[in-house]
């Protein structure tokens, strides 16, 4: 545990206006008795014969007592807005998976079957199931025929989505799509994770693959114990593949050696095969949350591992300062 940091905060700043006004309630309402017991008394002290009730009565005890009073009220407030301070870090024991999540950047992704098109809908579905993961590290890899790692394993959920959101048309690749780069890149991250029993690849693909060795690297990605889910990215239909200039305009679609258009089509059965031979999952899209529960249950049957501790910042309770002060003034308040 680290050495105190000195500071000071307000557990419950919301109940700030009603306490305060509650002691101003207080304190006006005890001035008001304090007033009318005076005025009673001075009533009371004209009368001859009645002065003699007066013996033991003393204004500036009532004053204290009232005071007191007061003062209880406003340190019983304070007690319950929970000042704390003396703040200090805790390690916190945490637990969790490793998913490894690779986006297809290849042109086909532009392909808008899927609205606005393949890549921003693969994209919106990352962040759905982001939000049910959380205890894992996220890890973020792009790939077409080559693959590179864009954000590292991190708990940090707001630079994985900085990394995330920075990929748009510009970063889409010419080149073809090559899945045995893809898992070659993730196998090479968890071999550096030897210990790590759960090894999870998330591969959000419309399917296109060029991989001149993708048999013997999905043997190599079964060997390791690295499960895969294969998402797939548009539909069966299929889409033409648009193209931009330099400002990023469409300007037309492509096209083969044949001048036609070019129609890019989910190819589900290459995903299929891949989920199946590595024991993982085939995710078909969907336009509701059904793929992203299907991903979760998946993820979640795998069992937990510990993850590096936690430095959790808190800050060290102090009501009982004021709760105290409360008490002894209502108890010399009492004794007056």
């Amino acid at each position: 545990m680290n050495a105190h940091i000195v500071s000071f905060h307000w557990a419950r700043p919301d109940l700030l206006i009603v306490l305060a006004i509650i002691v101003v309630m207080g304190a006006l309402l005890t001035l008001y008795r304090l007033h009318k017991t005076d005025a009673i008394v001075h009533l009371l002290s004209n009368a001859q014969s009645k002065k003699k009730l007066l013996l033991n009565y003393s204004y500036s005890i009532k004053v204290i007592k009232s005071a007191l009073f007061v003062l209880s009220i406003l340190f019983l407030c304070i007690a319950l807005l929970r000042p704390q301070w003396n703040e200090i870090e805790s390690p916190i024991p945490h637990e969790g998976r490793d998913v490894l999540i690779a986006l297809d950047i290849s042109r086909s992704m532009l392909a808008q079957d899927v609205s606005p098109n393949r890549l921003e809908y693969a994209k919106e579905k990352i962040r759905k199931l982001l939000k049910r993961l959380k205890s894992e590290r996220v890890g973020l890899m792009l790939f077409s025929g080559s693959t590179f790692l864009q954000c590292p394993l991190t708990e940090d959920k707001s630079a994985f989505l900085m990394f995330l959101n920075s990929v748009d048309v510009e970063t889409i690749s010419s080149g073809t799509t090559a899945f045995d780069q893809a898992i070659k890149e993730a196998i090479a991250v968890f071999e550096k994770m030897p210990e790590r029993k759960s090894k999870l690849l998330i591969i959000f693909t419309d399917g296109e693959d060029f991989s001149s060795n993708l048999a013997s690297i999905k043997k190599r990605a079964a060997s390791i114990g690295l499960h895969i889910i294969t998402v797939g990215v548009g539909t069966a239909q299929g889409a033409p593949i648009p193209l931009y200039d330099a400002q990023g305009k469409q300007n037309g679609h492509q096209l083969d050696a044949k001048n036609n258009v070019v129609i890019s089509r989910m190819n589900e059965g290459i995903l299929h095969r891949l989920a199946e031979d590595t024991g993982g999952l085939f995710v078909p899209i969907s336009s509701d949350d059904g793929d992203i529960k299907a991903m979760n249950r998946f993820i979640s049957s795998f069992e937990k591992e510990r993850l590096a501790d936690r430095q959790v910042k808190r800050y060290q309770e102090q009501y009982a300062w004021p709760l105290l002060i409360s008490f002894f003034s209502l108890l010399i308040e009492w004794l007056l």
